[in-house]
């Protein structure tokens, strides 16, 4: 089963001015994937469930509720690809979108695509804004930035249980400065 779903707040903006502006209703709707790929043995309802709590992340994304994290994250949530100096357990998720606020405050994600198979979602996102706040001791100067990310989340109860991410880092150190662009 393909399912394509388009819309017009496919892109979603989360700056910290914004970002609390953003209702998590407008926020859920913002996460929905431009295309939804669906194994053709998950049920409709199956499918809403799995659906659920990865909206609720995604949204989570989009405006940093902790509303929305809760509903999305299992209090014994893992994340198998921590990145140094990040706790492990929920609140790793809302560490990185403080720290990925405050360098990029005009941040804008796109859910591109989304498969669901069996207990897994994968979720291809891109991230674009200007780098005009801080990074570590580095101050932005307005630097365009624009890199992809991966998601492969299992959802087990109703809730993320699993996370191994992927971002390019590369290119984002190398956009906004820290890095020298090979």
């Amino acid at each position: 089963m393909r399912i394509l779903l388009f819309s017009a707040l496919a892109l979603a903006v989360a700056t910290p001015a914004i970002a609390a502006q953003v209702n998590d209703a407008t926020a859920l709707a913002m996460a929905k994937p431009r295309e939804l790929i669906v194994a053709p043995d998950i049920s409709a309802a199956r499918r809403a469930a799995l659906l659920k709590p990865v909206d609720a992340f995604y949204g989570f994304w989009i405006n940093g509720s902790p509303k929305l994290l809760g509903e999305a994250l299992s209090p014994k949530f893992i994340d198998h690809t921590l990145p140094a100096g990040r706790p492990q357990g929920p609140s790793g998720p809302a560490t990185a979108s403080r720290g990925f606020l405050t360098a990029v405050p005009d941040l804008k994600m796109e859910v591109v695509q989304r498969l669901v198979v069996g207990d897994r979602i994968v979720s291809h996102l891109r991230f674009t804004g200007h780098f005009t706040g801080f990074f570590k001791d580095v101050r932005g100067k307005g630097q365009p930035i624009d890199f992809i990310a991966t998601d492969i989340l299992r959802v087990q109860g109703g809730k993320i249980t699993d996370n191994w991410h992927l971002e390019d880092n590369l290119t984002f150190l190398q956009q906004i400065g820290v890095l020298p662009k090979s």
